[in-house]
């Protein structure tokens, strides 16, 4: 019974073999017009013609199911060339490398192309930052502010540098969650900052995001995230829309250095090299992730030199003189405009500890002092009273007006109401009306 199931289940090979085999003629000509050629041995030429009449009954059943809607993509190209076996140099690689610098007390705002009110406007907006930054931690411990805080004190030079390097409006702007420094370098309102804080409605997320999460559309500032290494591949993200709607923007991608031990960082860098991305990855290198120093936490401290596993160009600018980072910045958007991603590395150092809960008791005794002594803002003053842009009396007149703009922005952050109840599923749904709600 088995022997009978199996004989009419002989499969289409062997029936088209067989037949293929009564058409060879006496002569050794086949009636299909098909040569036997390429067999080893002479017993093997009907073996041969039989696979050959296999693989047309294949081809055919592969027709079929092409016209059915089952086959391949026609649209899908077919490789340019046959790609070759692997194969290992039979030489030692050498390969020279080289990562540009950016020096502070190197470059002077007439070679960047600053006026002299620009330069002032960036000393004024990095006043701002500090005097910010200093009355939250005042306003967090009179219990006005809770949750996260993560002070930018000592890094004002990076956000300031970087902003002034991009078109406002256009560029745009990712970072992790100690944003409130960038975020006002973007223009974002010290009102409005300030209120999300203290958790109001009239805040920059309506009081829902809080100290890691500022955030604003209009200006092209894209937060504020608060997981280690999570914005960077929203930034290759973003970069990705630029290129796909071919607008010539770019995008600035912010965070810290503990992000580069992530492995969401290395994806991105990846993407960002295969698909040429319009961004530039900007690495603040403040020298500490939490309590740790960068020494003992990669194996390789000199961040910027992980572009060249990726293929991309990489550097390393003094974060503590805005005109150094402001040269580092420029020159790697006008890479990133013509479709050249790469990764900056910008030194510099948090006053603060990691977050206002953290005493920073890891530092060595003299560090922090040993840092101030070249302070961003003390250094842009220095320069800006040597040049002659100003005098003594207008900068303390500026420092005074960064600090009242700061009480105005906790005075209207007081006085602003809480989101409503009803505000709890807003920008959450796409939809307007919720059934539930009902």
């Amino acid at each position: 019974m088995a022997q009978n199931k199996s004989a009419k289940e002989k499969s289409a090979k062997e029936e088209a073999a067989e037949q293929k085999s009564a058409e060879v003629n006496d002569d050794g000509s086949n009636t299909n017009g098909r040569a036997q050629q390429g067999a080893t041995r002479a017993g093997d030429a009907n073996a041969e013609e039989a696979e050959a009449a296999a693989d047309d009954v294949e081809d055919k059943a592969s027709d079929e199911r092409e016209a059915a809607g089952e086959g391949e993509d026609d649209d899908v190209p077919a490789p340019e060339e046959v790609k070759a076996a692997s194969e290992v140099p039979g030489e030692p690689v050498t390969q020279e490398l080289e990562f540009p610098t950016y020096p502070a007390e190197s470059f002077t705002h007439d070679e960047l192309g600053f006026e002299e009110d620009e330069v002032l406007a960036m000393y004024q907006n990095m006043l701002l930052q500090r005097r910010f930054e200093e009355r939250c931690r005042q306003q967090y411990q009179q219990q006005n502010i809770s949750g996260f805080l993560h002070l930018y004190i000592g890094q004002e030079a990076v956000s300031t540098g970087s902003v002034n390097a991009i078109r406002h409006g256009e560029d745009s702007v990712i970072t992790a969650y100690r944003d409130h420094g960038l975020g006002l370098a973007m223009g974002l309102d010290p009102g409005a900052c300030m209120a999300e804080l203290f958790g109001k409605a009239t805040g920059t997320t309506n009081g829902k995001g809080g100290s890691m999460h500022f955030f604003d559309r209009e200006k092209r500032f894209f937060g504020g995230h608060g997981i280690v290494g999570a914005g960077v591949p929203l930034g290759a993200g973003i970069a990705f829309a630029h290129q796909y709607r071919g607008d010539e923007e770019v995008c600035l991608c912010f965070f810290g250095d503990g992000a580069v031990q992530q492995g969401a960082f290395h994806e991105a860098m990846n993407l960002a090299g295969l698909y040429d991305l319009p961004v530039v990855m900007i690495c603040e290198n403040n020298q500490y992730g939490m309590g740790t120093h960068i020494e003992r936490a990669a194996a390789n401290p000199d961040l910027y030199q992980h572009a060249h596993s990726y293929d991309l160009p990489g550097a390393v600018a003094n974060g503590q003189d805005v005109f150094s980072v402001n040269k580092a910045v420029s020159d790697h958007v006008e890479m990133a405009r013509e479709g050249q991603p790469s990764l900056l590395e910008v030194r510099t150092y948090r006053y603060q500890g990691h977050s206002i809960s953290d005493p920073a008791n890891y530092r060595a005794e003299g560090e922090l002092e040993a840092q101030q002594a070249n302070d961003a803002i003390i250094r842009l003053k220095k320069y800006i009273l040597d040049e002659d842009l100003s005098d003594d009396d207008t900068l303390d007149e500026m420092d005074e007006e960064a600090r009242q703009t700061v009480l105005d922005a906790i005075e209207f952050a007081e006085e602003s109401d809480l989101p409503d109840e009803s505000a709890l599923y807003e920008n959450v749904y796409a939809e307007e009306d919720y059934p539930f709600l009902a």
